[in-house]
């Protein structure tokens, strides 16, 4: 659930801190108090689209920030384990949204630093608005399917992860196949080029690492004549010179006064000959590395042809020699496959039938499954809007093969898609007697919303979004279906946190935490702000909401019996 949210200098909010609860939760207010404000706010922090003209004016940046409460269990945690984010379900969610009067935005989820792609895939699992706008997702066919398979659950979405992979597969199978026939000329064109290359590289017989070994061997040979110099004269310092005589005559003076002082002679004595043995093999390593160097000029113009050689193809063919070997690898085949264009062809046409069948088989299993999941749905769908005050419409989700049942293609009788075989369709009769038609060409505002918030019941404990928010979803409907959607926003409660915008009495009084939104001339500048209302300011709201200006006895007196009625019915 949403604990907090704290919201600075954004449009007409200067500063609001609020504290939200479990269940049912109204904002109410005059039009153009800033009840919007909020839920852009929270819309913000979970991804939404922002812009500069957001910013309160004069400042520089808008800051909102909301804390959440989640369970261990809930899908968030796999989401920021796999993005990165360093989160534990011990603790609570905080995610920070800057916004500043440039226009750049920086968000932040406990702390850390995230992209906006990465803040969108969060917020869908935390939050979802619905407003009026949004009703036009009611009527994007793909959408519907997206909630069918949704509502078909695990088994579902299991066989349909397995289809993808074989569409995949039969979608890269057919482009291969269409290139390899489109593209024949220009192909028989580049084969002399890639046969060229295969002998170039080939010829080289390149190993990997050859060219860090040759330039290290290069680098030797060029500074031989430095490396004889002064490793001679190290070796001379040693052995030739006072070096090693010197430690020698050092350890005899040491010995000579051992007897006088065996506790603090011994161990520089043991030292001294340490250093005399090691500096002794040290000379002779010296001598031996010394007599080893060797000028060899024939041996470095090898090494420069061979490494020019190498740079050439890497200019060519890649930066490095594996990757010259991987482009080798590549033109083989490509050659192959015109050379053998047949061949290659006959083989692509049967893996791409094989994979086409395949795909057919997973494709009719989803369908089967979707086809018992679609009867679900519709009755479960129905069941909702009867409670929502429209007993005697019928829904039904429509369900037809790609293109029509009776469409063909270049390869059988059935079209797939990413989807499968299937287009679905949500329908609906408002009407005895009328006959099933598109949600698009049929229901009202009123009747998508109580839609809308049907789906919503339905689909709360599916994808476990624990914030639903309903902005003025209420709009175009009035006394009993206000009262029904209202029973429904309450009863949708008590499985996930519900925050609804409403002008409508019916709604707010069914709430089970009521916020008044209002604004204020403060120093010349409007500041809108947020409060709980206790029982009596809630009482003073409803009478406003119910009589308009002019809040009188008689609407205070309803506006109690509205909270009384709401209280039974809660409690019923």
């Amino acid at each position: 659930m949403l604990r907090e949210m704290s919201i600075r200098n954004l449009a007409v909010i200067e500063e609001v801190n609020v504290s939200f609860h479990h269940g049912f939760h109204v904002l109410t207010g005059e039009t153009g108090a800033g009840k919007s404000i909020i839920i852009d706010a929270l819309s913000l922090i979970v991804g939404g689209r922002g812009s500069a003209d957001m910013v309160r004016y004069g400042c520089d940046k808008a800051e909102m920030e909301a804390m959440f409460d989640l369970n261990r269990n809930h899908p968030v945690w796999r989401v920021l384990e796999r993005l990165g984010v360093h989160a534990s379900p011990e603790e609570m969610l905080v995610v920070r949204r800057e916004l500043s009067s440039h226009g750049k935005s920086s968000s932040r989820v406990n702390g850390q630093l995230v992209t906006m792609t990465m803040l969108r895939e969060i917020g869908e699992c935390l939050v979802n608005i619905h407003g009026q706008h949004e009703h036009q997702s009611l009527l994007k066919t793909e959408q519907h399917m997206e909630w069918l398979d949704m509502f078909a659950g695990d088994l579902l979405i299991e066989r349909k992860q397995s289809y993808r992979q074989v569409y995949q597969q039969l979608m890269k199978a057919k482009a291969d196949l269409r290139e390899l026939e489109e593209t024949t000329r220009h192909n028989v064109q580049m084969l002399d080029l890639y046969r060229f290359q295969i002998e170039e590289i080939t010829n080289a017989n390149l190993k990997p690492g050859e060219d860090e070994h040759l330039t290290e061997e290069k680098r030797k040979l060029q500074y031989a004549g430095k490396r004889m110099d002064s490793v001679s004269e190290a070796y001379n310092l040693l052995h030739g010179g006072k070096g090693l005589d010197a430690l020698s005559k050092a350890i005899t003076k040491l010995i000579d006064i051992q007897a006088y002082d065996q506790s603090r002679v011994a161990p520089l004595l043991e030292q001294l000959q340490s250093a005399f043995y090691q500096a002794e093999d040290a000379a002779f390593q010296l001598r031996d590395y010394r007599d080893g160097i060797e000028s060899d000029p024939e041996q470095l113009a090898m090494i420069d042809d061979r490494l020019d050689l190498i740079h050439s193809l890497k200019r060519k063919y890649g930066e490095s020699i594996p990757d010259i070997l991987a482009y080798l690898e590549k033109t083989s085949l490509e050659r192959d496959k015109i050379e053998n264009r047949d061949e290659y062809l006959e083989k692509l046409r049967q893996e791409q039938q094989v994979l086409y069948e395949r795909a057919v088989e997973l494709a009719t299993e989803l369908s089967q499954l979707r086809a018992h999941a679609s009867k679900r749905l519709s009755e479960s769908i129905e069941s909702e809007l009867k409670q929502l005050q429209m007993n005697n419409t019928i829904f039904c989700v429509h369900m037809e093969r790609i293109g029509g049942n009776n469409t063909q293609n270049t390869l059988g009788l059935v079209q797939l898609n990413s989807n499968g075989m299937d287009e679905a369709v949500f329908m609906l009769s408002t009407n005895p007697g009328e006959p099933l038609k598109p949600l698009s060409k049929i229901a009202s505002g009123g009747e998508m919303s109580r839609i809308m918030l049907a789906l919503k019941s339905i689909f709360a404990e599916i994808d476990q979004i624990p914030v639903l928010i309903f902005d003025e979803v209420d709009t175009g409907v009035s006394g009993r279906a206000a009262q029904a959607i209202a029973e429904k926003m309450s009863q949708l409660s008590s499985r996930c946190q519900i925050f609804s915008i409403t002008h409508l009495p019916q709604v707010a009084c069914m709430a089970d935490h009521h916020y008044e939104i209002s604004k204020q001339i403060v120093g010349q500048r409007t500041c809108t702000s947020v409060a709980m209302l206790n029982l009596n300011t809630r009482i003073e709201e409803l009478a406003r909401m119910l009589g308009g200006v002019e809040v009188t006895e008689k609407t205070r007196h309803h506006a109690q019996e509205m909270l009384d009625l709401a209280s039974r019915q809660k409690g019923a």
